[in-house]
């Protein structure tokens, strides 16, 4: 919503201020013809082709097929709710409760048959959410297997979660530096545009003609420079925000599960994870104790 209010801002502006300008001190009368007539002037649709074009060939042929998929499908959900929220990290911290909760009392070894099959597992299907996120389902299960197995010592388990996070992150943020990139390119294709329009203007430049011309090919420069700062910049900066939104719920798993491994018990080790939510979509103290109690209360 916040992109769309900001484009509609940033483009009623420079339209509007572009109209204001060039009727002021005017002798004929403001009106829609007048207006319409000041905006004839913008819409050069071959200056157009060149930048969109250009920008948009450039970026497929700098990115391979399935970062492409990855900026078309972050591109599209960026108009849609963000998943994560503070509802879904409820469920996640209450799922990591239950999964410590059940390893302090009954062993690692009780935890088998959930990580093997989450989901079918009863623990693993009281959170939907949690569930249905194949990505976070593998992490977390890949992690109890390691503990189940005890083949790493503390250090090396926790240094092993950061490298895995740090990958996700990476991966989460390449439509964002892909999209970046595009903006950063498109006031130079606007001034490939706008050149190529003043090579064609000196052709006529006998022409009474010619100074039409020129500013048709300057409208180049103004497209390229306005498509990079007011539309295409902050598409990229959005999707860079969604990427960390992503990936902080991981950042709180490996938290609460060092805090475990140092023996906490899981009401502590769950708060360790909270801790480390954007403060925007982190439960209150009083919300993750509320959903704790629910997990007792249901066994």
């Amino acid at each position: 919503m916040n992109l769309t209010i900001g484009w509609i801002i940033a483009i009623f502006s420079v339209i509007g201020g572009y109209v204001g300008v060039s009727l002021h001190g005017s002798t004929e009368p403001i009106s829609f013809y007048a207006v319409g007539n000041s905006l004839f002037h913008l819409w050069q649709p071959f200056e157009y082709l060149i930048i969109i074009g250009a920008s948009f060939g450039a970026m497929i042929a700098s990115n391979k097929k399935r970062v492409l998929s990855k900026i078309w499908l972050a591109v599209r959900n960026i108009f849609k709710p963000n998943k994560i929220n503070k509802e879904s990290n409820v469920e996640l911290l209450c799922l990591m409760f239950e999964l410590t909760q059940k390893i302090k009392r009954n062993g690692l070894m009780s935890l088998e048959s959930d990580i093997e099959e989450p989901q079918t597992s009863p623990i693993f299907n009281r959170y939907p959410t949690v569930r249905d996120d194949q990505k976070m389902i593998d992490f977390i299960t890949d992690y109890l297997r390691m503990m189940l197995a005890g083949s790493m010592d503390l250090v090396q388990f926790e240094s092993l979660m950061e490298q895995e996070i740090d990958v996700l992150h990476d991966e989460a943020s390449t439509p964002a530096v892909a999209v970046h990139t595009m903006a950063d390119g498109l006031p130079a294709f606007g001034i490939v545009a706008a050149i190529m329009g003043v090579v064609i203007s000196m052709q006529y430049i006998n022409d009474p003609s010619v100074g039409e011309k020129i500013a048709a090919a300057m409208v180049g420069t103004f497209l390229g420079v306005l498509l990079s700062y007011a539309i295409v910049s902050p598409v990229a900066k959005v999707l860079e925000h969604n990427a960390e939104v992503e990936i902080r719920p991981y950042s709180a798993v490996k938290a609460i599960l060092l805090a475990h491994l140092n023996n906490f018990p899981p009401s502590a080790a769950v708060e360790f994870g909270r801790k480390v939510l954007f403060s925007d979509q982190r439960p209150s103290f009083e919300e993750l104790e509320e959903g704790t109690r629910e997990v007792v209360r249901a066994k």
